[in-house]
């Protein structure tokens, strides 16, 4: 089986597609926006992401979202669950991490999708 790699840089790749499975990990385009903001650039970003890797976001299998402030939560959800469709929430994970690789981030998701 072959790996397919989208946007490779030399530090990380947009898309990794393996064996019918894309894995793909987004941060927002905002720094110091609010959870709200963030959640949204980065859920609007996955959508094309997803659509290049040949998925969408109702072939979700996995999500991990990492908060750099817990009081983010309500209001990740609120943009999370307006996003996703009925019907299709992946397993998932949220977890609080002491900082993301730029301060103003507040939030980061990944997600594996099946293709």
């Amino acid at each position: 089986m072959s790996i397919q790699r989208h946007g490779t840089t030399a530090r990380y790749s947009d898309i990794v597609v393996h064996n019918g499975t894309a894995w793909i990990v987004e941060v927002p385009a905002t720094e110091g926006a609010d959870a709200t903001t963030q959640t949204r650039e980065i859920l609007d970003s996955l959508d094309g992401l997803l659509a290049r890797a040949g998925s969408s976001r109702e072939r979700l299998v996995m999500a991990t979202i990492y908060l750099t402030d817990l009081a983010d939560y309500d209001a990740m959800n609120a943009a999370w669950e307006a996003w996703l469709p009925a019907g299709s929430a992946p397993s998932r994970a949220c977890v609080q991490v002491a900082g993301l690789a730029r301060a103003g981030w507040r939030i980061e998701i990944a997600v594996m999708a099946a293709v």
